[in-house]
């Protein structure tokens, strides 16, 4: 009646292995596609590479977005944005916003939907508003984490990027000429 398969062929989790991230995509590289029939509008968009709650997949990021959400933010608007406004102001007004009226998801959750817009990610089970609203540090990672999966590092800046990316450097390592060893020769 139905084809024989091991037991565990349809169980992906039951050799006891965690589920892996997909592995990081290039600048140009296509990443996996939602068909999900059930979320109207949903057909066509790219799922994010990690989940809301995977903020330890990099736990550098997560304790400083922890501690301070402004860089974070920063780094994350100062890609988003292209380079017009730097992380350093980008991060200045997110904190000023937050201490000052305590609203700083206001002013990240447009930062999200225009990543969302930018990648044609989907948007989840909420909308961006009540993910950073309620889960404000949980969605500044995942967002971090999807832009250091395309190949962005955050720390560096946007015009460090582009200038990485015209180079053709793969990973951002720099080819230099060899080490000469130290000491003295004959």
């Amino acid at each position: 009646m139905y084809p024989s398969a091991p037991p565990d062929a349809y169980n992906k989790f039951s050799s006891g292995a965690p589920p892996t991230a997909p592995p990081p995509a290039s600048y140009g590289q296509q990443q996996e596609v939602s068909m999900n029939p059930s979320r109207p509008g949903a057909a066509g968009l790219r799922r994010w590479s990690t989940g809301l709650f995977h903020c330890m997949d990099d736990p550098g990021n997560c304790l400083i977005t922890c501690i301070c959400p402004c860089i974070t933010f920063g780094q994350i608007a100062d890609i988003v944005d292209k380079g017009s406004c730097s992380c350093i102001a980008s991060g200045l007004i997110y904190g000023l916003i937050c201490t000052s009226t305590l609203m700083g998801c206001m002013y990240s959750c447009g930062y999200r939907s225009r990543l969302r817009a930018e990648y044609d990610l989907e948007e989840g089970e909420c909308p961006d508003f009540l993910v950073h609203c309620c889960c404000e540090h949980l969605a500044l990672c995942q967002e971090y984490r999807e832009l250091k999966n395309r190949g962005f590092d955050l720390g560096i800046g946007w015009e460090a990027n582009m200038e990485r990316q015209r180079r053709g450097v793969a990973g951002g390592a720099v080819m230099g000429a060899p080490a000469m060893p130290l000491g003295m020769m004959r």
